[in-house]
């Protein structure tokens, strides 16, 4: 288990797992009154939250599949990414895609934070790449079933 150190600016609870087996965590809107994302716009919610993750690490911010069901929110750019040298606010850009406005709530859970590990990689600029079976086959190349 990574030990992450983190700064709480909101009243609302800091990040936690909702079962012992979780892998996302939940972000609440650190909002002071309620907040409405009209249909089909784009808003910045934040969480009060700032941390501090060891190098190596990224924190995925998603969607909360109930919401996205539900409501048709979710997070604009699918996935966000906070990198371990960011020390800002983490924000949470979310989007509503359905036909309804949504209001959320003081200390609202409205997102999913999941710590991942990652890897750099060293990039070796090549004139060929190694043949493989699928080769160039791209978007649907293996068909439907």
């Amino acid at each position: 288990m990574v030990k992450i150190n983190i700064k709480n600016t909101s009243p609302f609870d800091i990040p936690s797992y909702s079962s012992p087996q979780s892998s996302g965590c939940d972000l609440r809107a650190d909002i002071k009154e309620e907040y409405t994302i009209r249909s089909f716009e784009t808003a910045l919610i934040p969480t009060g939250i700032y941390i501090a993750l060891p190098d190596g690490y990224e924190a995925q911010i998603r969607s909360r599949s109930g919401m996205t069901l539900k409501h048709g929110i979710v997070v604009a750019n699918g996935v966000g990414t906070i990198d371990s040298d960011y020390r800002g606010e983490i924000k949470v850009i979310l989007y509503n895609q359905s036909k309804k406005d949504y209001t959320i709530t003081p200390g609202e859970r409205i997102a999913q934070m999941v710590i991942a590990k990652y890897e750099k990689a060293e990039f070796v600029l090549t004139e060929s790449l190694d043949e493989t079976e699928r080769g160039e086959g791209g978007f649907g190349h293996s068909g439907k079933n």
